[in-house]
């Protein structure tokens, strides 16, 4: 399932600006695949089939009825032009959108953003091609707006919250996995956007200290835990902290010194290929969370394994979002949250157990573990659906 070449790949060039998007669909399952759409400055179509792949890993770790897609397009998001570039890029893949893809947030695309340009473009929302399917999807749409809208103490949203709630569940895992206890494991998060924030603030809720977090502009660190709700609250739109209301006493330092931070776990939040040969040598966790898709690259993990630190893969760790996702358009958790947080609780944590057990047995990587869960369970999925014994059914 990993080595194969995927089933599409297209690139398109914006007729206004000349930028490039890309879209690549790694695998199909019942006609469908799921994956976001991001938006960065530098964004290539290796990056986009990578992250693909990876959806293709998630959704069959999660044994969702579902295949990988991805789409990125090469725009800075704070850049004017941005949102026309989304909006011609999404009326461009409107034939995927319409039958094969469920796409949704991603890097530099929030979700109230795809779905306005969804809205612009004459679709309800971002599921669009899974919501058609149900006998009434009238009806199932208004089901998943009320879940994703939800709101979660805290006042966001939980569609907004739920990834983030993911990760941190999966840094949990790891410490009830290894018999640390909570208030004296210490967490460092790279990024503080909607995953790297949303890890931060439930883990904080859990009584761990957050001793750094690390955004566009620097790391901040403080030994004995940060103040992550202040944190929270001073970012910008773009998830960058204002750093005129910083308490003096947090540490300010350079943005990459976040890998080297003395911590129990290190969470990278924000971008792919953020640990990589030039810097593993200084990562100080003895474990790695990946929040990002694509966080670490193989030769930078294959010399944290050699180091005896294992990496939860991102196609466990950040699968929260899309296995809830599915979960809300299959009708198995609804519009109140604490049901949708044990669920994914439950889920995420069973996983980070059997990743860690292999770990700790034979020193096999999370990865291969990882790999296998995944690949076990798409044949089992694809033998049902041949035989007639697995439909996908959408209520």
């Amino acid at each position: 399932m990993t080595t194969r070449d995927p089933m599409v790949q297209v690139t398109w060039t914006d007729p206004v600006t000349g930028k490039r998007g890309y879209v690549v669909v790694h695998s199909l399952v019942s006609g469908l695949a799921t994956g976001g759409t991001r938006m960065r400055a530098g964004c290539t179509q290796s990056e986009v089939a990578d992250l693909a792949r990876g959806m293709d890993l998630k959704t069959a770790a999660f044994n969702l009825p579902v295949g990988g897609a991805k789409g990125g397009i090469d725009c800075d998001p704070k850049d004017p032009e941005a949102r026309g570039v989304l909006e011609r890029f999404c009326r461009a893949m409107r034939p995927w959108f319409d039958d094969h893809w469920v796409t949704a947030e991603d890097l530099g695309v929030p979700q109230h953003l795809i779905d306005d340009v969804f809205a612009s473009i004459g679709l309800d929302q971002s599921y669009h091609a899974a919501i058609t399917r149900a006998p009434d999807p009238q009806r199932t749409l208004q089901r998943v707006h009320a879940g994703l809208h939800t709101p979660v103490p805290g006042g966001l949203a939980l569609g907004d919250v739920v990834g983030g709630y993911g990760v941190a569940q999966a840094c949990l895992g790891v410490a009830s996995a290894w018999g640390w206890a909570e208030h004296e494991t210490g967490v460092a998060i790279q990024g503080v956007g909607t995953m790297g924030g949303g890890a931060a603030w439930y883990l904080h809720e859990a009584g761990v200290p957050i001793v750094a977090v690390a955004d566009a502009a620097g790391t901040l660190h403080d030994p004995d835990g940060l103040d992550i709700p202040l944190l929270l609250e001073l970012r910008d739109c773009y998830g960058e902290i204002d750093r005129d209301r910083v308490p003096s006493r947090v540490r300010r330092l350079p943005r990459e010194a976040i890998t080297s931070i003395a911590a129990d776990i290190l969470v990278p939040a924000a971008i792919s290929y953020a640990i990589t040969e030039r810097n593993a040598d200084d990562v100080a966790a003895k474990v790695v969370v990946e929040a990002a898709n694509a966080a670490t690259t193989p030769d930078a993990e294959a010399h944290l394994t050699a180091r005896d630190i294992p990496v939860i893969p991102d196609f466990i760790a950040n699968a929260g979002a899309a296995a809830w996702a599915w979960w809300l358009l299959l009708g198995e958790v609804g519009a109140e949250p604490a049901d949708s947080f044990l669920r994914l609780r439950s889920e995420m944590q069973s996983r980070i157990g059997l990743l860690l057990a292999d770990w700790d047995a034979t020193r096999v990587s999370p990865r291969r573990t990882g790999v296998a869960l995944a690949e076990r369970n798409r044949a089992q999925r694809i033998e049902a659906e041949a035989s007639g014994e697995a439909t996908l059914a959408i209520p």
